[in-house]
């Protein structure tokens, strides 16, 4: 065979590669897609299910949050990663929706996956789909409602607050703690509405967890709040309130050193020990007489403070804690001002901090020490409570997704109707403007918006209910224009009632369709896997494996 006016491509593969291509490898990887999509349809909604998940070491995990789900399941197969890798996206670009954009992703899959089998090319579907999306994002943009507050009016600013309300219980109706959403929606919604509103840094929101009581013993602090450390003889004497304190934070150990086994120290006369061990003591003395000087009220520390310092500052009357963690420290630096200190010199009054309140209380079994208000940098924590510790986790994950809702929504400024409301529009829209194109196009467009419906179609399912006649009541409903009909589960019907109504920010949707959509094309647009095996042997022996057998001198 000869070759005129063109040069063969040759690809030399290793020794134990797989390949697979062409139009099965893209069926393959749908497939696959899908099996994902329907471990998480149970999941979806006020009424889903929870997913009992147990690790190899034994470690259970119930959630029903989509991203954690995928996290700790061993996903083997590559084209079914991309779904866990937008899942983590979502969760980490605006908090929920991790279970809405991988159902979202699998059904457009399902809706191509004929096409695929009637022989169309992939790029045509491509093509068709970055259309819908771009037509579902900018319909969302005109329907989307501004919430700005008007910081002049109190009636508005009251309202303002419900919105935020309505989207953090939204995030929370499909958690574990959506019996006691109303609870938990104040605390959400008190803990960034109390941070810089400029900022919103979610980090400073601390969330602490104590096994025993209820959910409902759970509570807002408006400041810092840790456990209490490990403590030495005399702390029981220390005050443990104070008005406007003054904090000196400190990375110092305070405490006598033990003797190493192997330490060697040479005299010729007992006076001569005396003074070592004197100089020991004037050492840790002069440096509390130090701290002492400054007239701080409060001593923390990263590193110990012994029971000779402890007792020191009890009959001064001064508070001290060592061995505080350092994600709690910096909080606290953040919170009451001042700066950390590693020496017990020189230290002046800019270096230290302050704070309103200070005291030490008991919460279930275990003591923790609050600072409230915080003149520096706003920050609050929240202390969880429940009743097992895979309970408490739970109620974290439900809490820090109710939190980045409520942070996007007064980010973004603008909500958009849930319980399917606004995915029956989007695909009444997309339906309409498939009918005024022709070819191809309009059949992907209207799989697209098709595709669109599985949300309230796997919410309806989940629930227990007629999913067809209540789909095609919300599509009758949005033919005539009634933009936010949505799902009512309290009744079993359809409602566009605006005081029972779920809502969502409008980023949320955004970036699932554009999240989802990108997946599904990119799980398209791969026809070829090229798999190789790791040779253990040559790798043991140090050797390259494209070199095996190829009888290179050493």
């Amino acid at each position: 065979m000869s070759f005129r006016g063109q040069t063969p491509t040759i690809v030399v593969l290793k020794e134990g590669t797989d390949t697979s291509q062409g139009k099965g490898q893209i069926i393959s990887n749908i497939n696959a897609c899908l099996a994902i999509q329907d471990t998480l349809k149970p999941t979806l909604g006020p009424l889903g299910s929870d997913i009992l998940i147990v690790n190899g070491n034994g470690q259970t995990t119930i959630s029903n949050d989509g991203a954690t789900i995928l996290k700790l399941l061993d996903v083997v197969h590559p084209a079914a990663k991309i779904l866990v890798d937008i899942s983590r996206s979502q969760d980490s670009e605006v908090g929920d929706g991790t279970t809405s954009v991988t159902l979202l992703a699998g059904e457009f899959l399902k809706e191509c996956k004929q096409f695929i089998e009637e022989g169309m090319s992939s790029h045509i579907i491509i093509k068709g789909y970055r259309k819908a999306c771009q037509l579902a994002c900018k319909r969302i943009n005109e329907l989307k409602v501004d919430i700005k507050k008007d910081s002049n009016n109190d009636n508005d600013d009251g309202q303002y607050r419900l919105l935020l309300e309505r989207c953090a219980k939204t995030a929370m109706s499909s958690k574990i703690i959506q019996n006691n959403s109303e609870f938990f929606t104040k605390m959400v919604v008190d803990a960034v509405l109390t941070l810089d509103q400029n900022d919103l840094n979610e980090n400073l929101i601390g969330i602490k967890k104590i096994p025993g009581g209820s959910m409902d013993e759970s509570k807002f602090i408006n400041g810092v709040a840790f456990k209490k450390t490990f403590s030495y003889a005399g702390f029981e004497q220390q005050p443990k309130f104070f008005k406007n304190p003054k904090i000196l934070n400190l990375n110092i150990e305070l405490e006598l050193k033990a003797e190493k086994d192997n330490a060697e120290v040479r005299i010729s006369k007992i006076n001569d020990y005396q003074e070592i061990v004197d100089a020991e003591w004037k050492i840790i003395l002069n440096k509390l007489e130090s701290i002492v000087n400054t007239g701080a009220n409060i001593i923390l520390s990263k590193l110990p403070i012994g029971d000779l310092a402890t007792q020191f500052f009890a009959d001064r009357g001064i508070f001290c804690a060592g061995r505080i963690g350092f994600q709690d420290m910096d909080r606290i630096i953040s919170a009451v001002g001042g700066s950390i200190q590693t020496t017990t010199s020189d230290i002046k009054m800019e270096h230290l901090g302050t704070c309103e309140i200070f005291e030490e209380v008991q919460i279930g079994n275990e003591r923790y020490n609050l600072f409230q208000g915080c003149p520096i940098s706003k920050t609050c924590t929240l202390i969880l409570r429940g009743g097992a510790n895979q309970v408490i986790e739970e109620v974290e994950r439900s809490l820090h997704d109710a939190i980045m809702i409520v942070k996007r929504a007064i980010q973004n400024n603008s909500i958009v109707a849930g319980g399917g409301a606004i995915e029956m529009e989007l695909s009444k829209y997309l339906r309409d403007y498939s009918r005024s194109i022709a070819g191809k196009q309009q059949l992907i467009i209207s799989s697209y918006a098709k595709a669109l419906e599985i949300i309230p179609r796997q919410l309806c399912e989940n629930a227990g209910l007629d999913g067809t006649d209540l789909l095609n009541n919300l599509r009758a409903k949005h033919f005539n224009g009634e933009i936010w009909y949505g799902l009512d589960f309290e009744n079993d019907s359809i409602s566009n009632n605006f005081d029972k109504f779920v809502w969502e920010p409008s980023l949320i949707k955004m970036n699932a369709l554009q999240s989802a959509t990108e997946a599904a094309i990119l799980v398209l647009s791969v026809d070829e896997t090229i798999k190789n095996k790791e040779n253990d042997q040559s790798s043991s022996q140090g050797m390259p494996p494209q070199s095996r057998g190829r009888g290179i001198p050493r």
